[in-house]
């Protein structure tokens, strides 16, 4: 084989399928891993007979590619890619490009871009969304970088990517960290439905008493409507329908009730939280996944309070979709979605990334875990208005909300005297009911700063600033 399109350094499982992927798609290659015999055994197995070679050093690896370079890093984030990119860089030549795969702190990949470029190298932080099956049959990717460094890779980009009715799943997102910071954001919201999900589901267990097979059903419905049909609510349905192969029993209900979370929840969280957006649907996910954690904790505490189950309430007839249940879960995916954007739109000012939000939308829609009809309104708001202040103001959404908010008070009212938790769906209602209200009690919470501290205060019938000696 002549010298490779592309290198790939790292074949974990998304390694492997991406280089699968641009291989199928016309793209030669030549990969690397850390150890030679884990490359040997991918050219014999899955590579075999595929215009891919190995290369057992980082020296014949370099030499093995076309110029300019391009090489696809799918390595752990933190040090090692810093690690790697040290070790590389005496080996490239100007106008060789890097490109980060994994999900990088976008902060990092910011560093890493300016010190790159400022070598003659190009340095693309790319986020890759759509898990080991996306890898290999076409995910949804978020490049971050310079526009020179895009255009490098974008005939290699645009194939790879999963495809929808109007165009690739993939597009230039930004400058320096916005690829993935983009993705971290599209895993917060990730984890926000797939928290609602989960509170839907122990309602309906709990509550109406369904078992998984009657759940699957009414998921399964739910996935045929527009605000609700996404790749999420796919597959919940089909791990409630899943019996255990030993019992014929439900098998999630043999699962363990504790969920770890591998940092990009945490991270859309604490950019949130820097940038003073409120994302509390997104933050209650993260939340109750820690919460989950504590599971030795939390069986050894139940005994001690001893919850007695409280007023059963009516969730609706699964066979007509469970409307207030329904209605609670489209308005908290809402919630999150709307909450993910306007992280985005504050972080597009702070960083000047220039970020297009109906591209984004566009690009979410095939491929990537969260990809969802619901997303097609989403582009469509932000086509018609690209400063639109916050997604549920969009009449679109307007309009669900109005709709739909008395389903949503009744499942968290009944939720709560039912004494069963549901942290998103809660979260959500206060969001809602938070951002259209004229009105909110900080007014006194800065009557108590200025009495305490005097960090003085403003009025609404005059400007200024105001100091009161609130006490004798």
């Amino acid at each position: 084989m002549s010298k490779a399109h592309f290198g790939l350094i790292g074949l974990g499982v998304m390694g492997e399928n991406l280089v699968l992927n641009a291989e199928r798609n016309g793209f030669s290659s030549v990969v690397y891993n850390r150890t030679f015999a884990k490359t040997q055994e991918f050219l014999a197995g899955r590579g075999a007979g595929k215009q891919i070679v190995g290369a057992e050093t980082l020296p014949e690896f370099i030499a093995a590619l076309e110029r300019p370079r391009r090489i696809l890093m799918m390595v752990k984030a933190g040090q090692p890619i810093d690690d790697l990119i040290a070790t590389l860089s005496p080996l490239l030549e100007e106008g060789d490009l890097l490109i980060d795969g994994g999900n990088s702190l976008y902060t990092d990949t910011e560093r890493r871009v300016a010190e790159l470029e400022s070598r003659s190298f190009g340095y693309i932080g790319m986020g890759v969304s759509g898990g080991a099956k996306g890898a290999l049959e076409g995910p949804s990717m978020m490049p971050g970088g310079t526009r020179a460094a895009y255009d490098a890779i974008e005939g290699l980009v645009s194939t790879m990517a999963a495809k929808v009715s109007d165009g690739p799943c993939v597009t230039y997102i930004g400058p320096g960290g916005s690829g993935h910071f983009v993705k971290t954001v599209h895993n917060g919201i990730e984890y926000g439905i797939e928290q609602i999900l989960a509170e839907a589901y122990d309602l309906m267990k709990r509550v109406a008493g369904l078992d998984g097979t009657a759940m699957a059903d009414v998921l399964g419905g739910w996935n045929q409507s527009e605000e609700l049909a996404s790749f999420l609510v796919e597959i919940t349905e089909v791990c409630l329908r899943t019996k255990d192969p030993e019992t014929g029993q439900d098998l999630v209900e043999f699962l363990v009730d504790a969920a770890g979370q591998k940092g990009t929840g945490l991270w859309t969280v604490e950019s949130a939280l820097n940038m003073g957006v409120p994302v509390p649907t997104i933050y209650a996910a993260l939340n109750a996944r820690v919460l989950s954690s504590l599971r030795e904790e939390r069986l050894k505490a139940a005994p001690l309070l001893a919850l007695s189950a409280g007023p059963r309430f009516d969730l609706g007839d699964p066979g007509d979709g469970m409307p207030p249940l329904r209605d609670a879960c489209i308005l908290a995916c809402i919630a999150s979605y709307a909450q993910g954007m306007a992280l985005l739109q504050e972080a597009s000012r702070l960083h000047d990334y220039q970020l297009d939000f109906a591209a984004i939308g566009q690009i979410w829609k095939g491929g990537c875990i969260i990809r969802a009809r619901l997303l097609q309104r989403i582009q469509d708001a932000y086509t018609f208005d690209a400063a639109l202040p916050n997604l549920m103001v969009d009449p679109w959404f307007l309009a669900q909300i109005r709709q739909r908010l008395p389903g949503l008070r009744h499942v968290v009212a009944g939720a709560a005297l039912a004494g069963l938790p549901v942290p998103c769906l809660g979260s959500t209602l206060d969001y809602i009911t938070s951002y259209f209200s004229g009105r909110l009690p900080q007014n006194l919470v800065q009557a108590m700063r200025d009495c305490f501290g005097s960090h003085t205060y403003e009025r609404t019938d005059c400007p200024g600033s105001f100091h009161t000696e609130w006490l004798p």
